[in-house]
């Protein structure tokens, strides 16, 4: 097939695509995209592979309308998978307004069934489709046109070694009975609540040694000053004022601009202009925070004497449970839930809900008052779990 032919640049070939992909089981979906230098990811090629067909569509074409597309994603009678999906959904929600659904994730669906934590693409490929990517392109600029031939079959490749990489998946799960496992996360990942930018909740990802509330309520309307410019004029938050440098405004809490000049990276153009008189209006705004606004500073979690060898056995515990389950570690529990387990029989983590629990939290539990023990094997290469008799 020439390039023409598979690669999409005006609207008619991009509803006609769509159309052929009404019916079908599953399309297969990735993008290229760039935000070095943007707030919102640049988007510079999207793939779709439908079960006979696959397409890159050239989004930054002129005058393509791309509605059809729009269309295919929201039509819940086709399956979108994706491969760790996380940005590429931030990506349709911005274009669309939604994530695609129904969903299925590749990475997470290989996590359920034994492939490791995070699995990569190529690992999969590799293992799954017997196949090797072409690296050849991996830091192509996907921005500039003309795209080449190389470069439009390249970007293919990642939607149709998907489609063999997924069916093979979606057998593994039906065999194992564990295609619930997998759609508890599809409906956290389709959840639209993880990709709203709340310029409000901006301050908590910035790291700070500092707890107080009021240096926390200046913190605070800085991060939202600069989160509503950054998307406003849609560049980084970093290139807008960096994490740094907002910390050190919000410590010495200048009220003129001379004073605001001292910061250390902040010039007098900057501090005397239109930036330095935002930036002042801000640090007001947290001086004046109504204490009932103002931030609660996070909880300094302590951890009790005796918990670090209770997290320990939890580990262990974890290990051999996921071994025996063929199921990732980190899909499971994490550090932080296993510390939650140890302090509290009751702890709100997602490894005492569902599944999880039923292939750990209990035994967790158990293990916690002394129901079941861990031991080694008689023959010395394992560790095995005991219930303890009453």
């Amino acid at each position: 097939m020439t390039l023409s032919d598979l690669l999409i640049t005006d609207t008619d070939a991009l509803k006609a695509f769509c159309d052929r992909q009404k019916g079908v089981p599953f399309v297969t979906v990735d993008t290229e995209f760039l935000r070095e230098k943007t707030f919102w990811p640049q988007v510079c090629l999207i793939q779709i592979g439908g079960p006979k067909e696959a397409v890159c569509i050239d989004p930054l074409a002129e005058g393509l309308d791309m509605t059809p597309l729009y269309g295919l994603m929201r039509d819940r009678s086709v399956l979108k998978v994706f491969h760790a999906a996380r940005q590429d959904l931030e990506i349709f929600h911005n274009l669309m307004g939604e994530i695609p659904a129904p969903l299925f994730d590749t990475q997470v669906a290989a996590m359920v069934c034994g492939f490791g934590d995070s699995v990569g693409y190529e690992t999969l490929v590799n293992k799954l489709a017997k196949a090797h990517i072409d690296k050849s392109m991996r830091f192509t600029d996907w921005a500039r046109r003309p795209l080449s031939d190389q470069q439009v079959r390249y970007a293919l490749s990642d939607v149709t070694h998907l489609r063999v990489v997924y069916e093979k998946l979606a057998r593994r799960l039906e065999s194992t009975s564990r295609a619930e496992w997998l759609q508890e996360e599809m409906a956290f990942l389709t959840d639209t609540a993880n990709y709203r930018v709340d310029p409000l909740e901006a301050w908590r990802r910035i790291k700070t040694r500092t707890k107080t509330p009021r240096f926390l309520g200046i913190v605070k309307a800085l991060a939202e000053w600069r989160e509503v410019e950054a998307q406003t004029r849609d560049i980084p938050r970093q290139r807008m004022l960096r994490d740094e440098t907002l910390l050190e405004i919000a410590a010495h809490a200048p009220t003129t601009a001379d004073q605001l000049e001292r910061t250390r990276g902040f010039s007098k153009g900057q501090a005397e202009g239109r930036m330095g008189a935002a930036i002042l209006d801000a640090v007001a705004r947290g001086k004046l925070m109504p204490m009932e606004d103002l931030p609660d500073p996070p909880d300094r979690k302590e951890i009790p004497p005796g918990v670090g060898p209770i997290c320990d056995l939890l580990k262990v515990l974890l290990k051999m449970r996921c071994e025996e389950h063929d199921v990732a570690q980190k899909l499971v529990a994490s550090s932080e839930d296993l510390e939650a387990i140890a302090m509290d029989d009751d702890a709100d983590v997602m490894a005492m809900k569902g599944w999880r629990r039923e292939i750990f939290g209990d035994d967790a539990i158990a293990l916690k008052h002394g129901r079941l023990a861990l031991c080694l094997s008689k023959d010395g290469k394992r560790v095995e779990a005991v219930e303890i008799e009453d």
